[in-house]
C-alpha cells in the first residue's frame, strides 16, 4: 500500500512540474491568433505590456524613427507602412514579391500563412510612392524588401529590426512584428468595417479571430450615458 501510494504521489507531482513549466509558453501562445501560433515572432511572457498592439500615432512614431535609423531606413519605414494597412505577418511580408503587386492598378496580392484565406487589397497612394522609389533603390530581384546583401529579408531579421526600432522610437513597452498585424485590426474595427469585410482583410479563416477587435472598438460604446 505505501509503495502503491508512493507511485501515484510521484505521478502528481510529475504532472504538477509539466503543467508548471508549459505555463509560460501557454502565456506566449495566447499573445497571438490561434492561427498564428508558429509565427516566427514570439513574445517572451516575462515582458510585461498594457497591450498588443500600437496605435496608428504610434505607427508614425515608429516609421518616423525607421527613416532616420540607417541607410536603409526608406525600406524599413515602408515594410512597417505595408505590414500596419495589410495586415501582414513578419512571414508574409518577408515573403512578399513584386509581381504580387500591381504599382500601376493600384493592387496587392495577398498570400496568407497558417492556412488563411488569400485575397487582393487596394493600395493607397502613398504606398505606391513608397514602392515605386523602394524599386528605384533596391538591386532588381523577386522579392520586395531585401537584405544589404541582396537577399530576402528573413522574419528574425524583421523581428530584431522593431525590435530596435522600438526602443529608439521611445516606445512604452516591448514591440515585436506582431504588434503591427494587430494594430492593423484594431485601426480598421475602430474606423467602423464589418467584421466579415475585416475578416477577409486579414485573412482569417475562422470569425472568432477576429471578433476580438471589434469587441475593443470604442464605436461599441458610443451613445452610453446620453440623454
Amino acid at each position: 500500500m505505501a509503495a502503491s501510494s508512493f507511485c501515484a504521489d510521484s505521478r502528481f507531482r510529475k504532472v504538477a512540474i509539466a503543467r508548471h513549466s508549459d505555463s509560460s509558453l501557454f502565456a506566449r501562445f495566447m499573445a497571438f491568433d490561434v492561427d498564428d501560433a508558429a509565427a516566427p515572432t514570439i513574445v517572451n511572457s516575462s515582458v510585461r505590456r498594457t497591450r498588443e498592439y500600437l496605435t496608428a500615432a504610434e505607427i508614425e512614431t515608429l516609421m518616423a524613427a525607421a527613416r532616420k535609423s540607417s541607410r536603409y531606413g526608406h525600406r524599413d519605414a515602408t515594410m512597417i507602412l505595408i505590414a500596419f494597412r495589410h495586415g501582414l505577418r513578419a512571414g508574409e511580408l518577408c515573403d512578399l514579391q513584386w509581381h504580387q503587386v500591381e504599382l500601376a492598378a493600384g493592387r496587392l496580392h495577398v498570400r496568407r500563412s497558417k492556412r488563411g484565406t488569400p485575397s487582393v487589397h487596394p493600395i493607397q497612394g502613398d504606398e505606391i510612392h513608397a514602392l515605386l522609389r523602394l524599386q528605384r533603390e533596391q538591386a532588381p530581384g523577386p522579392h520586395v524588401f531585401t537584405s544589404e546583401r541582396g537577399g530576402p529579408m528573413t522574419p528574425k531579421s524583421f523581428h530584431a529590426l522593431i525590435e530596435r526600432l522600438g526602443k529608439r522610437a521611445g516606445m512604452p513597452f516591448p514591440i515585436h512584428p506582431h504588434m503591427l498585424r494587430h494594430a492593423c485590426g484594431f485601426a480598421l474595427a475602430n474606423a467602423g468595417h464589418d467584421t466579415r469585410a475585416l475578416q477577409a482583410w486579414l485573412g482569417h479563416r475562422n470569425i472568432q479571430h477576429t471578433v476580438r477587435y471589434t469587441e475593443l472598438a470604442p464605436d461599441r460604446f458610443k451613445g452610453f450615458w446620453k440623454d
